[in-house]
């Protein structure tokens, strides 16, 4: 009895040293963690350069700025122009190089602690910088780094990636909202389903074309807008797809989740399609050497907005007539998308290709090396079909 008591104890203390944590560990508050990172073409801001006439200078070409948005931090007070001190929950920190390692490397002779990436939340890239540079150079240390969580989330910005980290909300992280408004796309097909690392690393090394979703800032609001184009043999940006383009990508592949159709019926009255649920099967068809592709398209929705005070919605004859001016209206944008893939920038960024490698293997050996150029040149049909289950709480 005392052999197991005196064996209990021991083990009791040996617990009291497992338990006391990791010996290299490092307390958060020890530590810069960064959870936006934003990459602009070189511009070095006064301070940067005030410091390098000072000597604080260094072997590089300025090609690139990079924004860390740093959290949390101690104290960190903005003076308003109404003389009001407001309280910050981030900071954000530039610097200026051509090796985003480097720079990352060199923020440790401007802080008193290191900044790491294990929280990195969104990746900010602006396509003017993307249109310079290639995109497999600009992600080459982010896919490398093993403190970077293959979850981070890719963005483009039409402006200054850097202003995409302003918020006129003090108490809000402008990285943590960005990463957040994407679970919005149960709301709106205009929110595409997020790229991230892992996705990313995929896309640039198949060589294929490919979308990020575009961010729109204005005096610290953003906005979800369109989405940025990657071509896939350049990995360069070369124009966007709008709004519209993006609600009608998500029918051609029936990924959408929510969102509205818009019309205007024969009155010109306003009137609005609320999607449910929608569904898409895509078919390649090969005759010969002439390939083809048909996409099908089906959606249930309710009618939930109608400015026509000379109609009742609850009429069969009227409902029937909607549907008809929805699937007019969507087969007006699909047909715009198309003309941008296969007119404007002879780009595949719909899914047609892997369709066909599924289908036809032998015919996609054959066309891949030069498959947006194909692409181009390929007819492509569809069949739309939008039925009103209901129209909400009618009034009449």
């Amino acid at each position: 009895m005392y052999r197991q008591k005196k064996m209990l104890i021991m083990l009791l203390l040996s617990s009291l040293v497992v338990i006391q944590g990791c010996w290299s560990s490092k307390e958060i508050e020890d530590l810069s963690v960064y959870t936006g990172l934003a990459l602009d073409v070189g511009e070095r801001v006064d301070i940067e350069r005030d410091l390098e006439s000072q000597g604080a200078n260094y072997f590089k070409k300025n090609l690139v700025t990079a924004t860390v948005q740093i959290v949390p931090i101690k104290s960190f007070e903005r003076q308003e122009k109404s003389k009001e001190k407001q309280l910050l929950k981030y900071s954000n920190l530039r610097l200026t190089g051509d090796s985003i390692f480097e720079i990352m490397r060199q923020y440790s002779t401007r802080r008193d602690r290191p900044v790491i990436g294990h929280h990195l939340k969104v990746i900010v890239v602006s396509t003017k910088l993307a249109q310079q540079q290639h995109m497999d150079q600009l992600m080459d240390f982010v896919l490398r780094d093993n403190d970077i969580r293959p979850s981070c989330r890719v963005f483009f910005s039409k402006g200054r990636a850097y202003d995409t980290f302003l918020s006129d909300q003090p108490e809000e992280v402008p990285a943590f909202r960005i990463n957040s408004m994407t679970q919005n796309s149960y709301r709106t097909n205009k929110v595409m389903k997020e790229v991230n690392l892992t996705q990313l690393d995929g896309l640039i090394h198949s060589k294929q074309s490919f979308l990020l979703q575009n961010i729109i800032s204005s005096n610290g609001e953003i906005e979800f807008s369109g989405a940025g184009i990657i071509k896939g043999d350049k990995s360069k940006w070369i124009g966007d797809l709008n709004q519209e383009n993006v609600e009608s990508l998500s029918w051609i592949q029936g990924s959408g989740h929510g969102g509205v159709i818009k019309g205007y019926d024969w009155r010109n009255q306003t009137i609005s399609y609320e999607i449910k649920s929608m569904k898409s099967k895509m078919t390649a068809k090969l005759q010969g050497d002439d390939l083809s592709f048909h996409i099908s398209i089906e959606s249930k929705g309710r009618l939930i907005e109608n400015w026509d005070i000379n109609e009742n919605p609850s009429e069969l004859t009227y409902l029937e007539a909607a549907e008809m001016v929805f699937e007019q209206r969507l087969t007006k944008m699909i047909n715009n998308l198309m003309w941008k893939m296969q007119s404007k920038y002879k780009v595949d960024v719909a899914g047609f290709g892997k369709n066909l490698s599924i289908k036809y293997p032998q015919k996609w050996k054959k066309v891949k090396e030069n498959w947006d150029e194909e692409f181009s040149r390929i007819p492509v049909t569809f069949e739309i079909k939008l039925t009103i289950t209901d129209y909400g709480s009618s009034t009449k």
